[in-house]
């Protein structure tokens, strides 16, 4: 699937104004968008989703902790990939982050190599949902072009692909089999597909 070519920011969550500095410092020379909080809430407070990127969030925040602001993005939908950073987390604590979807959970000190590394593996997942939303979007564009009668017909051929012919459509719909062809035509050239089979694959993509 070709991915978007879009800025990435790195978001940087971390209670310890030396350790925000260092890594901002560090991951901008590397030439990433460093964006810094020293806390959950303020992170919340700041974010837009539409801004793509990871987290590389401290387990210990006060306040809410690491693992709570995951839960919370992962209750409102919001699917940012996150590497907790941690001094003093356990197993229980990477258990549950990882089991959230967590890229990793690096103890401090950690080697910045090793941070590079998952950035770069959270990067190439961002940049995964970001082509998969756009598909998404384009086919909802493509599908909103249909008319309520055009939908019906869609509707019924995805449900009943071994009865769609015009004349099985038309019984069902209680129209002539040749308005049904019509109708056929229309949503094939609305939807850019040449066949009902093609039809189907998008719909299923």
């Amino acid at each position: 699937m070709p991915q978007p070519s879009v800025s990435l920011t790195v978001f940087v969550i971390d209670d310890d104004a030396d350790i925000r500095s260092a890594l901002a410092r560090a991951l901008g020379t590397r030439g990433y968008s460093v964006e810094v909080h020293a806390s959950a809430q303020s992170f919340l407070k700041a974010y837009d989703p539409g801004r793509p990127g990871c987290l590389v969030l401290d387990y210990g925040l006060p306040g809410m902790n690491g693992l709570e602001l995951q839960r919370h993005l992962n209750a409102e939908g919001l699917t940012i990939p996150v590497i907790f950073v941690t001094g003093h987390g356990g197993v229980p604590e990477s258990v549950a982050a990882i089991k959230g979807g967590a890229i990793d959970f690096l103890e401090k000190p950690f080697r910045q190599a090793d941070l590079i590394e998952r950035i770069e593996s959270a990067f190439e997942i961002a940049r995964t949902q970001l082509a998969e939303a756009e598909q998404s979007r384009r086919q909802q564009e493509r599908f909103g072009r249909l008319t309520a009668r055009e939908m019906e017909i869609v509707e019924h051929i995805l449900n009943n692909p071994a009865a769609a012919s015009s004349k099985e459509i038309a019984l069902v719909l209680g129209i002539s089999p040749r308005t049904v062809d019509h109708h056929r035509a229309r949503i094939l050239e609305k939807l850019d597909v040449r066949s009902i089979a093609e039809l189907i694959a998008l719909a299923r993509d």
